[in-house]
């Protein structure tokens, strides 16, 4: 089928329309429907359970913003892992940062990896480079079963619905500071406060009992739920506010800057007040 409108349905009132040009393939995993289609607008775009993934067109925002914040706020991340994040984009921008010794990916769905790598190269290109470690497994488990491991942990999921619930609980937050080392950060995707106020005031309240240093950043991207999508991050120790200058260095980015690291933890006042309430 090609030339028609795909609409993801956001709420029960809202939803985001794109021309396809044609579908590239559509797959039931065994945890999902896979979808991959080539849009007018957006180019190819992965598409999980009815909800965008990503596209080539903007896929820089969310990866640049998961990955480059807490690598900079931390001093010396050898050791990275990446939960979800089978596209690849994630690990590309953390292969940007030379202290990384190694990048260890774990995504519960093969399948997201392989035809990432067939219809998004530009994203998924980095996955076979020798610093990274892809493992087709539950993330949670993987994550409950590492201790003192990891300097930075990043949580790439899909929205708290079907493989991915289990990645927005106070358990598996309590799981990542066990698995990090005693200076570690990690950093998650918490969706958006425009139709998901609630699940980030959970997520802070629940990382804040965790993490001495809790903060929400934000960014823009327009194919998400709303455009404004905010990542939690958790600190042992690192403010990332606190950067000092000599720590960021060059490198090649389309969305973040060493000023927009800090301009992005100034929220606006109504998703402020989800961080304190």
């Amino acid at each position: 089928m090609a030339g028609f409108w795909y609409t993801e349905k956001q709420t029960d009132n809202f939803g985001i329309t794109l021309k396809v040009n044609k579908t590239l393939h559509t797959e039931q995993t065994d945890f999902q429907l896979l979808e991959m289609a080539e849009t007018e607008e957006w180019g190819n775009m992965l598409f999980l359970d009815g909800m965008v993934m990503t596209s080539e067109r903007d896929e820089f925002v969310y990866h640049e913003m998961v990955a480059h914040v807490p690598l900079f706020t931390h001093p010396n991340p050898e050791n990275v892992l990446v939960v979800g994040g089978g596209d690849g984009g994630v690990i590309r921008e953390v292969l940007k940062h030379p202290q990384v010794k190694k990048a260890t990916l774990v995504d519960i769905d093969g399948k997201v990896i392989e035809y990432s790598k067939k219809y998004l190269p530009t994203i998924a290109g980095k996955l076979e480079d020798a610093r990274v470690e892809v493992m087709v497994g539950d993330g949670f488990l993987h994550i409950a079963e590492s201790e003192n491991a990891y300097d930075v942990i990043m949580v790439d999921s899909t929205e708290p619905v079907g493989p991915a619930v289990n990645l927005f609980t106070k358990g598996f937050y309590a799981g990542i500071s066990k698995a990090l080392k005693e200076d570690g950060i990690f950093v998650a995707q918490s969706d958006n406060p425009w139709f998901k106020a609630d699940l980030i005031r959970q997520v802070q309240k629940d990382v804040k009992e965790i993490f001495p240093i809790t903060k929400l950043y934000t960014a823009n991207i327009p194919t998400y739920p709303s455009g404004l999508w905010a990542f939690t991050i958790g600190s042992k120790k690192y403010d990332p506010l606190a950067v000092k200058e000599e720590r960021f260095h060059d490198i090649d980015t389309k969305y973040y800057t060493k000023e927009l690291h800090n301009a992005s933890f100034v929220l606006p006042k109504f998703v402020k007040d989800l961080t304190e309430e």
